[in-house]
């Protein structure tokens, strides 16, 4: 198990939804005897596969096919209802957007927040602190609230603090495609410095080109099961690309 960052076993996860409904309804199924107001929805099935560290896997998909949930069960933010989940590492952050952030803190405060819940150390923090900002571009905005950012730079911010921060796990969740081009290729080249320097990577995205640009293997899936997962990144992306066209 030394060389494995990420084991996952026959995962499963569903979400229960409550239903709706006003007054007289409620009532009169109550007077049914009819009390079931819930419905459950399989998010996750089956979900198997193992990443190596210092690889950086690629997660595709239609929307609703699961892609974010897997990365938030990744986080330890939902618990699965059967399976396993094995993380083998110090640190795991999740980098999202509208996640992570305390809206009514300042950006230089949300920097030393995040990474004190990564471990951090004050000190550290402030070592990288400079680093941190320059990376993110937002410049004297670092010290407005983060409610009164753009998505855009809710997501470069929170982009830099996760890779400065390094930890030895990092989750991307559809934002390498958030702002400008010199912002792209920025990240893009800090990914691969992050897998340069043995980090596991796994990332969420529907662009098949920053899939294949960054990631060493793929996992593609379909209403909440695994269609193909391996290290033939063009092959299977290719194939995925061809079931979006023949859909249409």
């Amino acid at each position: 198990m030394n060389d494995i960052a990420i084991k996952v076993e026959n995962l499963n996860l569903k979400y229960i939804f409550i239903n709706s409904m006003g007054v007289k309804k409620y009532i009169a199924n109550i007077l049914k005897k009819n009390k079931s107001r819930t419905k459950e929805v399989l998010a996750l099935t089956g979900v198997s596969f193992e990443l190596e560290k210092g690889k950086t896997l690629g997660i595709i998909g239609s929307n609703g096919s699961g892609k974010s949930t897997l990365l938030r069960v990744l986080a330890q933010l939902y618990t699965p209802d059967i399976g396993k989940v094995a993380l083998y590492s110090e640190s795991v952050a999740l980098l999202a957007l509208g996640t992570g952030f305390q809206p009514e803190l300042t950006g230089i405060e949300n920097i030393y927040l995040s990474g004190l819940l990564l471990g951090m150390s004050k000190e550290t923090i402030d070592k990288k602190i400079n680093e941190i900002v320059e990376f993110s571009g937002i410049g004297d905005f670092v010290n407005s609230p983060v409610k009164t950012y753009s998505s855009g730079m809710k997501a470069r911010l929170g982009f830099s603090i996760a890779t400065n921060i390094e930890p030895d796990i990092l989750l991307i969740d559809e934002i390498l495609g958030v702002g400008d081009e010199a912002f792209k290729k920025k990240s893009n080249n800090r990914i691969k410095e992050l897998i340069e320097s043995n980090k596991t990577v796994v990332l969420v995205s529907h662009s098949v080109a920053a899939i294949r640009e960054v990631c060493d293997c793929v996992l593609w899936l379909h209403k909440g099961e695994v269609v193909k997962f391996g290290d033939d990144v063009i092959g299977i992306t290719e194939e995925y690309r061809n079931c979006l066209r023949n859909s249409k």
